[in-house]
């Protein structure tokens, strides 16, 4: 799984524009791999939506991952489900999911990200990095944080919270992540440039990083 660019669906930002067609802008200008996140809508409405978004990221050979539902991941075979600290522990996805589908895990501490590991996580989502809109109340651990948990685990990392096309190349540099996970960074405004700008920063500093 390419991690370069993690791309997490919000409605508030794509303000009325179909799911799923958001969601391809995003694939054909950059976008490795997409969460799909849905929090105040019912689960025949989840689903609905979930296998309209399977069928684009199927075209294009993206990874799509659940926000929290196993059950919606199970009934589109979405190829992952990504939980944080309130949702199902890691383990228990592991179990039900299986060996061969993708299980990430979010981590606000070193403690939190080698406990996913242990239970079978695929991948850290570390962060918040920064202050962000989308969940302001979570727990803001900067750059040092999230380089913290990269050096701890041996799975790759991707950074979240609050990362944009002007501080990409900052966190990717001096975090060591392998990616990048943006909700208004990408959906907010125009998709096509947001992304494209996201992802000339994240491979600039991965550029940099291997001199």
């Amino acid at each position: 799984m390419d991690l370069t660019l993690y791309a997490i669906t919000d409605r508030f930002f794509i303000k009325g524009m179909d799911i799923a067609e958001a969601v391809e802008i995003a694939i054909k200008n950059g976008v490795t791999v997409v969460q799909l996140r849905e929090k105040d809508i019912s689960s025949r409405e989840f689903y609905e939506i979930a296998l309209k978004v399977k069928e684009v990221t199927r075209k294009y050979n993206v990874p799509l991952i659940i926000n929290d539902r196993v059950d919606i991941a199970l009934a589109v075979d979405a190829e992952g489900v990504h939980v944080g600290p309130d949702d199902l522990p890691v383990g228990v996805v592991r179990r039900i999911l299986g060996p061969d589908k993708i299980v990430g895990g979010s981590a606000y501490s070193v403690e939190e990200a080698l406990k996913a590991e242990k239970e079978g996580a695929d991948y850290i989502g570390a962060g918040s990095v920064f202050a962000q809109p989308v969940k302001p109340e979570a727990e803001v651990i900067g750059i040092e944080g999230v380089r913290k948990i990269k050096e701890a685990v041996s799975i790759p990392v991707v950074a979240i919270g609050g990362v944009n096309k002007t501080n990409a190349y900052e966190v990717i540099l001096h975090s060591g992540v392998d990616g990048i996970s943006a909700i208004a960074g990408i959906f907010d405004g125009d998709i096509e440039a947001n992304t494209k700008d996201m992802l000339r920063e994240i491979r600039r500093a991965f550029k940099e990083r291997r001199k």
